[in-house]
């Protein structure tokens, strides 16, 4: 269990991240179409996990945004936004932002927060995601980890991209 904070307020993850040099776990998400995609979907690719709560919070959109306009730029590399939002929720904040490089994905019928560590518990925000960022490289190693110690700042993007 990791302890994070909110407005100040202590938060309490399910678990931990995954660690550095490990294997990254399978995960089974949902994506806009409702079709189930996993680790092996994006076989051969760096994939960046940006967990968020929600998009339909400030810091959630302002960080896709951001994560999309970077995305543009990385060679073999996909850019996964992860959140508990709906898929139809989710792809029309992309649509509405005209975001075109990331993909969204749901947690809604998943184990992911859990496997990843990342779920909020004993708190009003229970079942949400704690705000991460996880590099897996085109092995399916983690090759970075970022648990944002507090969930209404922004990830640290200057250490992802140098991390990519």
């Amino acid at each position: 269990m990791a302890t994070i904070t909110f407005q100040g307020n202590p938060l309490h993850t399910s678990g931990e991240l995954p660690q550095v040099g490990s294997k990254a776990p399978d995960f089974c998400l949902a994506n806009s179409k409702l079709q189930d995609v996993n680790l092996a979907t994006y076989a051969g690719k760096r994939k960046v996990l940006n967990i968020v709560p929600s998009l339909d919070t400030p810091t959630c959109a302002v960080s896709t945004r951001v994560f999309n306009e970077k995305a543009a730029h990385l060679y073999n590399t996909v850019v996964l936004v992860i959140s508990a939002d709906l898929p139809f929720a989710q792809c029309r904040f992309c649509e509405v932002e005209g975001l075109k490089h990331v993909v969204p994905l749901s947690t809604f019928r998943s184990d992911f927060a859990d496997v990843y560590g990342v779920k909020l518990i004993n708190t009003f925000l229970a079942g949400l995601t704690a705000r991460a960022v996880i590099i897996i490289d085109e092995h399916d190693k983690v090759i970075y980890t970022q648990l944002v110690s507090e969930l209404a700042n922004e990830p640290d993007y200057e250490s992802v991209y140098a991390a990519l």
